[in-house]
């Protein structure tokens, strides 16, 4: 049974699709706290806006702090904020990899689009 998807603010149909949705349990349980993640979407219904923030975390006098780059979904039809964008990105290093173990202890995965429960209404389609 398929799901639609609609903009909770302007009821706008998002075209997301239940066959890109990731499992509950796909990623770690704390970062799915009341978000539903998708593998693809429809770039024509949402902008994008990057955000690149530094977490104050002062540990030493030099040090900045924890920093963030995520990109904010916003529905192209009312602006509101859907959702994110999280570039897992490529791994660290590359190369044999400390006592040749491989290149990095971080796995590549493709981007993972995060929507907010909140912001969506899901209706089952018969």
């Amino acid at each position: 049974m398929a799901s639609i998807y609609s903009c909770m603010e302007c009821g706008t149909n998002l075209n997301l699709h239940t066959t890109h949705l990731f499992p509950p349990d796909f990623y770690f349980e704390a970062g799915n706290k009341n978000t539903i993640s998708f593998a693809q979407i429809d770039s024509t219904k949402f902008r994008f806006v990057k955000e690149d923030k530094i977490r104050p975390f002062f540990e030493t006098i030099n040090y900045w702090g924890i920093q963030r780059k995520r990109t904010k979904l916003i529905c192209n039809s009312c602006g509101k904020l859907v959702g994110h964008v999280y570039d897992d990105g490529p791994p660290m290093m590359t190369g044999t990899g400390q006592f040749g173990f491989g290149p990095s202890q971080a796995i590549p995965r493709a981007p993972r689009y995060r929507f907010k429960v909140k912001a969506l209404r899901i209706t089952s389609e018969t």
